[in-house]
């Protein structure tokens, strides 16, 4: 019996990295929102398996969405190693229609984009449209993606960034101001986020790497996941002065570290006044003005699935 199946693709990062300028990052995280808050997707909340003797773990993203016909998972693994530790990231991505693979590929570069994308669309749907001083705290290709995704959203008039490394490495600091010419390095993160619009951290840190705590009202600062545990990149009592949101609720509040330390401590996570779900479709507030803006993600199953979706279809094509 002759298997009518074609053979699912198989890409390593370079393959990945060849296709990604034929994708529309920011357009496939509007895409995969409108179709969650709209209910033609489902994101269940991701899984974290420790291995045996404190050999590392993996975490799991899963999504499914009918409005593509796909559904998958991503693992990322962190394993425990002499020296530095190996952290990867491969997507399989399935067909809703036959229930076949169509393609596994290297997540690393596509979960650098994803995340950077996400952030991207909750700027757009958050940061007031009058907004001029941008700044980033950290400096590596994270860093560089949060740019690239944000610099026209808004007509920036100065680009901070901040980081320790970027202190004492002058190539990086080259590398960042050939950029764009709005691109500044500043001292120290204070500096970074005097009188900021938006600040974005965009860092691997388990601890607080920014104090959000004198940013003016409507400013909104934005945070991202690390593997490690209970990671909070901001001090977990600025949620109870600021209006709350993240990419989605139902799981988000599970996972984020200053979240659930936040929670542990009295802040309730029903104040969450919005995620990226709602936003897309109209179904949450826009921030009030009278307060400082806190938006988190975690990273979900279904922004992996999308992304490799949209791989998937530049390489088919």
């Amino acid at each position: 019996m002759t298997d009518t199946h074609p053979a699912a693709l198989v890409l390593d990062a370079a393959a990945v990295d060849a296709l990604l300028h034929r994708v529309d990052t920011l357009g496939a995280m509007r895409s995969l929102f409108s179709e969650l808050g709209k209910g033609k997707a489902v994101q269940p909340p991701q899984t974290l398996t420790l291995f045996p003797e404190d050999h590392g773990d993996f975490i799991t993203y899963l999504g499914a969405s009918t409005g593509a016909g796909v559904f998958g998972a991503k693992l990322s693994p962190y394993l425990v190693q002499p020296g530095k530790p190996v952290v990867t990231a491969w997507t399989i991505l399935m067909s809703m229609e036959t229930g076949q693979p169509l393609m596994l590929c290297d997540s690393g570069v596509l979960t650098t984009e994803r995340t950077a994308g996400t952030t991207a669309l909750a700027l757009d749907h958050l940061v007031r449209p009058e907004a001029k001083v941008l700044s980033i705290i950290g400096s590596g290709n994270v860093a560089r993606a949060h740019l690239r995704h944000v610099l026209n959203l808004r007509n920036w008039e100065e680009v901070r960034v901040y980081s320790p490394g970027i202190q004492v490495d002058t190539l990086r600091q080259v590398e960042w101001t050939d950029l764009d010419a709005r691109v500044q390095i500043v001292v120290d993160a204070e500096a970074a986020g005097d009188s900021a619009d938006a600040v974005m951290l965009c860092t691997s840190s388990g601890t607080p790497v920014f104090d959000p705590s004198a940013l003016a009202a409507g400013a909104v600062v934005t945070s991202i996941s690390t593997n490690v545990a209970d990671a909070h990149e901001i001090a977990p009592d600025f949620l109870s002065m600021a209006e709350v949101y993240c990419d989605y609720r139902a799981t988000t509040p599970l996972a984020a570290g200053e979240m659930k330390l936040a929670a542990a401590a009295g802040w309730d996570p029903t104040d969450i006044r919005g995620d990226l779900a709602a936003l897309e479709v109209g179904a949450a507030p826009a921030p009030s003005g009278e307060k400082p803006v806190f938006f988190r993600s975690i990273g979900l199953g279904l922004e992996d699935i999308f992304m490799a979706r949209a791989i998937y279809d530049a390489a088919r094509s």
